[in-house]
């Protein structure tokens, strides 16, 4: 397995179904605050549905569809980073993140995210990278712009949760902006 160093005792690396009893823990301190923005936080309550989470995206990359990296800080797994979704033929791919509260302000989400995208263009040749986030998630569309990303739209009511509909933003980054930021 690999390890990326993100600095200060940060590390990314692959989150897999083996590690579903840390994903789980990490969950439970997390859930609270990642609950609204990523649907399967407040799926993954016990190890059964933890390990399905992981599991699910253990079978994405594994058809090169999705993939789910862990954020460890001392050691410790307090966030990370996945492709919801992932399609070389097409050369779009959708970036989202997840963070539990005791890791913020240390831009370990902005560096991870940054090295996905990379690998994305770089190695994959995707064309088109997506960020979506509820409009009242301002965290995540500070993340979006930091990454370079421009704001493409809203779509109106796309979110469901717990029975209300909220408003989506999309954010894009595309090879040609990208090239041209760097």
């Amino acid at each position: 397995m690999y390890a990326i160093d993100l600095g200060g005792g940060a590390q990314l690396r692959p989150l897999e179904p083996w590690q579903a009893p840390e994903f789980l823990a990490h969950m439970d301190r997390a859930r609270e605050t990642v609950d609204p923005w990523i649907p399967w936080a407040g799926l993954s309550a016990d190890l059964e549905s933890a390990t399905a989470t992981l599991q699910r995206y253990a079978d994405k990359a594994a058809s090169d569809s999705g993939r789910l990296h862990g954020i460890w800080l001392d050691g410790v797994l307090v966030g990370g980073v996945m492709f919801v979704h992932f399609d070389v033929a097409a050369g779009t791919c959708e970036v989202g993140c997840w963070l539990e509260p005791a890791a913020q302000g240390r831009g370990l989400i902005t560096r991870s995210a940054r090295l996905i995208i990379d690998w994305a263009f770089e190695v994959r040749g995707i064309y088109r990278v997506e960020w979506h986030c509820r409009t009242d998630n301002t965290a995540s569309a500070n993340i979006a712009r930091r990454l370079g990303m421009r704001l493409d739209g809203v779509l109106r009511g796309e979110f469901l949760y717990k029975g209300v509909r909220h408003d989506t933003e999309v954010w894009s980054l595309i090879a040609p902006d990208r090239r041209a930021a760097n």
